[in-house]
């Protein structure tokens, strides 16, 4: 897929800045970060060079690498996601313009979508005809009959197989319909598949403690990711459903809100990341009522919201690889940035900026191109007025503390976020 067809940028100097090295913890003072093209070509001290197309004077701001959303859904612009499926698809993707357009400004430079998002929109996103962070996407999630990627009503019996509907899950019961519409999201070039293994908040059909598709489907998923050299992403919430998907080799583990102690050694074990998205309940909790949520979705929202935070510090202090994540929909994507003050009530400032960046690259299979301000990396940068490793504030407010937003070289935003 084609980067942004912008014009180079040429070379662009930033100086004076303190840059924060995730991986480290730290920042390095008065530095130079030269930016040729869509990529850094030098990080150190000293004077700018002399030869510079643009310089941008960061006394006082902290240079940080661009942020990583690591669970979004960028075309769900409505809580009535059931309502959404009856939509044209050119109204979907006009408005869903507008939440990518938040995101960048926000200073989320990437994001992964887990559901949703197709070849089309990341393709116009990347040639450069709608503006937004660049999108690894999945497709449509993988659902049982029944299960959480459900959009039927009780009394409906047909599903609009037609693949531009805007719903956002292949329904698909038996090994061989797993095996057919996990090869048809890696035909269209998905870089993950999106399994249901639980029942889910928002779904009208299920219960979050239930468990979905049976071993040998979710094998079978597993297979043909790992045979398109990808991976599988498992929507759990329960310990059982959880650990289940871990030992049949799911990579990434979203939500999860409800694991014991018996998780965590299982994320070690196989080498999984787990991605918390708090933001989305914390949101729903307070606006969803007044946004249409239905009843039986706020109904589910208490055990999910009690047990978040316990979860997090069980994977936190087990070392499981977390990697941030939002879930937001609707109006509540403008609360993107949330997850870092929760990530915060549990994980140090340090680890919290390491789930937007490095974790995060490395779950992407990005590792130095992307979560670093290093040579040879993407020019994803965000300039910054504070300290984030001080204050957590500084990123989880860019109203008050982003002043700039560069993504592949290009500056896209100057001034705070709106």
């Amino acid at each position: 897929m084609a980067e942004h067809k912008h014009p180079p940028e040429g070379r662009t100097v930033i100086r004076g800045a303190r840059v924060l090295d995730p991986a480290a913890g730290a920042l390095t003072d008065d530095t130079v970060v030269v930016v040729e093209g869509d990529r850094i070509v030098d990080v150190g001290r000293g004077a700018a060079p002399v030869a510079a197309d643009r310089v941008l004077d960061a006394q006082g701001l902290v240079v940080v690498p661009g942020l990583i959303d690591c669970h979004v859904h960028v075309t769900v612009v409505t809580t009535d996601v059931w309502g959404m499926a009856e939509w044209s698809p050119a109204y979907v993707t006009a408005r869903a313009a507008g939440v990518l357009r938040g995101m960048l400004a926000r200073g989320f430079t990437t994001v992964r979508d887990l559901g949703g998002c197709d070849y089309g929109l990341a393709q116009a996103v990347a040639e450069g005809y709608l503006e937004g962070p660049r999108i690894v996407y999945g497709g449509k999630m993988l659902s049982q009959t029944g299960g959480a990627g459900e959009w039927r009503g009780r009394g409906r019996t047909v599903y609009d197989p037609h693949y531009n509907c805007p719903s956002l899950a292949w329904i698909c019961d038996g090994v061989t319909a797993v095996r057919r519409a996990a090869r048809e999201e890696i035909r269209r070039g998905a870089h993950h598949l999106k399994v249901y293994l639980s029942g889910a908040v928002d779904a009208p059909s299920d219960r979050i403690d239930q468990t979905q598709f049976a071993d040998d489907e979710i094998r079978a998923a597993v297979e043909e990711a790992g045979a398109a050299g990808i991976y599988v992403a498992g929507h759990a919430y329960t310990a059982r459903a959880v650990n289940r998907g871990l030992r049949l080799g799911v990579r990434t583990i979203e939500h999860g809100n409800l694991i014991d102690a018996t998780s965590p050694p299982l994320f070690l074990e196989h080498g999984a990341f787990y991605v918390p998205t708090l933001a989305t309940y914390d949101a729903l909790r307070r606006h969803g009522e007044a946004l249409g949520m239905p009843p039986e979705a706020m109904a589910k929202l208490p055990p999910v919201l009690e047990g978040g935070l316990r979860a997090l510090e069980l994977a936190h202090r087990a070392g499981v690889p977390i990697a941030y994540g939002t879930d937001l929909l609707a109006a509540m994507h403008a609360e993107q940035a949330m997850e870092f003050r929760l990530l915060g009530e549990v994980q140090p400032p340090a680890d919290a900026i390491r789930a937007a960046t490095t974790v995060a690259a490395r779950l992407l299979g990005r590792e130095g191109e992307m979560g670093v301000v290093a040579p040879g990396a993407r020019a994803d940068l965000i300039l910054v007025d504070g300290t984030p490793l001080d204050d957590l504030a500084v990123l989880a407010e860019p109203q008050r503390h982003l002043r700039l937003v560069m993504q592949g070289g290009r500056v896209v935003r100057q001034g705070p976020a709106a």
